[in-house]
């Protein structure tokens, strides 16, 4: 009877020979011994045998254990997958690589042989993540531990393996997959089955996290969102979360709105995200940058034997981290007031989580505040029974000064806002207005410069300082008559505009042969007269 031997049944047939003691005391010759030489001379020397051997192991553990084939093998496969891309002359495949990037030409060839590639194409530095890719988890972590301690991968290429192990195994990773049970209002009888395959996941998760580098970038930020995600809905370890949220935090400028959407499953929490998670994320964003104190001794020593080129080359690059530091909290602050307004929509998001994580950006970061109007007036409209403290607690992140003109004319007239936030929109839109003209702005009633320039708390008082009703209704003309003068403003400036552009259009044909003339003194003379008039009619109204 003849047997061929192979990576499938190498592992059986050595496991068996073994427990029939076929050694060489028995009869010089015997099977293990040629056993021993094929694995030597074929299978580890061979990438893909390696693999497929390793496979094969679980069926016969804790044979394949004892017998130290396991580590053989992930010792043939480490040292194969540490080869320079250069010296790889065998076969490997890229079938899901290729087809994440959009190329069809893998589909009709998924195994690449390394001889001919070199001819086409560069074998790239990632050439082996693909393969090990179909290893099971246990085993899966002792090749990547194997793989790491030789210290000749980089940990971009180590973050890209992670990423492909994570897209093939775990559900919801890829566009292709949906994540069964992800919704909080799916009701399920809790199977042995579905546990089994969620425990399983929730380990694959945890595992895959303990092998990320340390080092920043490398892995995705999207990539890591995707985790964070499968952790909230696989119901993860504390640890394993946190440590996901304070790797995103490292690199938080590089998120997508989609990927901070976290749903929340937990029962004590009503929210439809998790927002305390994207809390948590800005919090570690925010503080990355701060470097841990020095000891004076070791600083004073240290500084002593600094050279000034030295100095100069540290204040070089300090610049240049301020100046990405800088950069980065910009865009983070365009991704927070996105998904401000996203999540405003949720009737059950407490107030004080929405201001907390609004007021988390520093006032540098968000020069225009146009998006954190337009969340502060979807949550306004998505919960109208809120009170007047609630309404103006709400609008305290806003800055009116840094609104743009569209924005201040939606706000003059958005009757959610509170009468303070209006009465500043109308001001500031003033003042803007005038300075556009070159005027300066006139004199507004006591009651309305006191709204203006009360403290965040103090408006109510304000409100109170004469008797109620006749105080109240005195603020709202004055609020009305302030639009009025606002829109008559505007009229008026666009009116002089044409006027100063019609003399100009006239000098202009009268002095083509003497000259450029001197600008005449009337446009300034027809401002001050505007102005003057507009003041007179507002002291008579007030």
């Amino acid at each position: 009877m003849t047997i061929t031997l192979s990576a499938l049944n190498i592992v059986a047939i050595l496991c068996v020979a073994e427990y029939l003691e076929m050694t060489e005391d028995i009869e010089k010759g015997n099977l293990i011994v040629k056993l021993q030489v094929f694995l030597n001379s074929c299978i580890f020397h061979c990438w893909k045998d390696s693999i497929t051997t390793l496979k094969t192991t679980k069926a016969f553990m804790p044979w394949s254990e004892d017998l130290k084939i396991v580590s053989r093998c992930i010792d043939a496969i480490a040292s194969k997958a540490v080869v320079r891309p250069s010296k790889v002359d065998w076969s490997y495949t890229r079938n899901l690589q290729e087809k994440e990037k959009g190329t069809s030409q893998i589909s009709a060839n998924p195994t690449c042989d390394g001889i001919q590639n070199r001819k086409h194409d560069p074998i790239p530095i990632d050439w082996w993540v693909e393969d090990i890719a179909d290893l099971e988890i246990d085993v899966y972590w002792r090749v990547m531990v194997a793989i790491k301690s030789t210290g000749k991968i980089s940990h971009n290429v180590i973050g890209e393996a992670l990423r492909v192990y994570a897209f093939r195994w775990l559900p919801g990773m890829s566009k292709e997959q949906v994540l069964t049970e992800s919704s909080r209002g799916i009701t399920h009888s809790y199977s042995s089955d579905y546990v089994d395959i969620a425990t399983k996941h929730g380990h694959l998760l945890e595992t895959i996290v303990s092998l990320l580098p340390q080092e920043k970038g490398s892995t995705s930020c999207s990539c890591l969102l995707k985790l964070l995600r499968a952790a909230t809905i696989l119901g993860a370890s504390p640890s394993s979360k946190m440590e996901l949220a304070r790797r995103v935090g490292l690199q938080l400028e590089e998120a997508s709105l989609n990927d901070l959407l976290i749903p929340s499953l937990s029962y004590s929490n009503e929210t439809l995200y998790d927002v305390d998670l994207v809390q948590t994320i800005l919090e570690h964003f925010m503080t990355q940058n701060q470097s841990p104190p020095t000891s004076p001794c070791t600083t004073q020593a240290y500084e002593k034997r600094r050279t000034r080129s030295a100095e100069n080359l540290d204040f070089v690059e300090s610049r240049r981290s301020t100046a990405a530091t800088h950069s980065a909290k910009l865009k983070v602050a365009k991704i927070v007031d996105a998904y401000l307004i996203e999540i405003a929509r949720d009737a059950n998001l407490p107030i004080s989580k929405f201001v907390a994580l609004a007021e988390a950006i520093p006032d540098f970061a968000r020069p225009v505040h146009d998006d954190l109007y337009r969340a502060i007036d979807i949550y306004l409209q998505e919960h109208p029974g809120l009170i007047k403290s609630e309404r103006k607690r709400i609008c305290r992140p806003l800055d009116c000064k840094k609104l743009s003109i569209e924005a201040c004319m939606h706000a003059a007239q958005n009757e959610r806002l509170p009468l303070r936030v209006v009465v500043q929109v109308l001001f500031f839109e003033q003042v803007r207005a005038a300075m556009a003209g070159g005027l300066g702005v006139h004199e507004l009633p006591n009651n309305i410069k006191a709204l203006i320039s009360a403290p965040e708390g103090d408006s109510h008082d304000v409100a109170q300082s004469s008797s109620y009703d006749d105080g109240w209704d005195t603020l709202q003309q004055n609020v009305n008559s302030l639009k009025g003068d606002l829109a008559k403003m505007k009229m008026q400036l666009i009116e002089a505009d044409k006027e100063r552009r019609d003399l100009q259009q006239e000098i202009a044909k009268s002095s083509k042969s003497k000259g450029l003339r001197a600008f005449p003194s009337k446009p300034r003379k027809i401002f001050g007269k505007l102005w003057s008039s507009n003041k007179s009619s507002v002291g008579e109204k007030l």
